[in-house]
């Protein structure tokens, strides 16, 4: 045996290592982000078990200045957004509606316990329902009075 065998393992050995750390990079890499997205989901799993929300009252008030006054109460633990909390009317969704956390219109936040108030003042006729999506995915809807 000479120099070429000694050599072609030597070769053979470096490659297997090369080889066997980038696999493990790899598969490591991966483990890590599937592990990740599991802990995120259970993340948002829970967020969502900790949601809930209840629709006091849906009131159309045709008085003169025709608008929809739509009242939520967050019964659940968890602290939610009004900016992701979506409103449907008649199943269209709506924007540009304002909005008041118990009296304070200048807040984003709709911590437990507290009552959001929606004013919907560009709609032409009085609405059948109304739908309050939260950002977590947990909906109520209402028929409006």
């Amino acid at each position: 045996m000479g120099f070429s065998v000694s050599g072609s393992a030597a070769i053979i050995f470096v490659a297997a290592f090369i080889g066997f750390g980038m696999f493990y990079s790899a598969t490591a890499n991966g483990f890590e982000r599937v592990n990740d997205a599991r802990e995120d989901q259970q993340d948002r799993l829970l967020d969502q078990q900790n949601t809930d929300i209840s629709l006091v009252s849906a009131t159309w008030n045709s008085s003169g200045n025709d608008n929809l006054v739509v009242t939520v109460d967050n019964t659940g633990s968890e602290t939610l957004s009004v900016e992701e909390t979506d409103l449907l009317i008649d199943n269209d969704y709506r924007t540009g509606y304002d909005t008041s956390i118990d009296g304070d219109s200048s807040t984003d936040i709709w911590a437990s316990q507290e009552r959001l108030e929606i004013t919907v003042t560009s709609l032409s006729s009085q609405p059948n329902r109304v739908k309050v999506v939260t950002e977590n995915g947990i909906a109520e809807t209402m028929v409006v009075s």
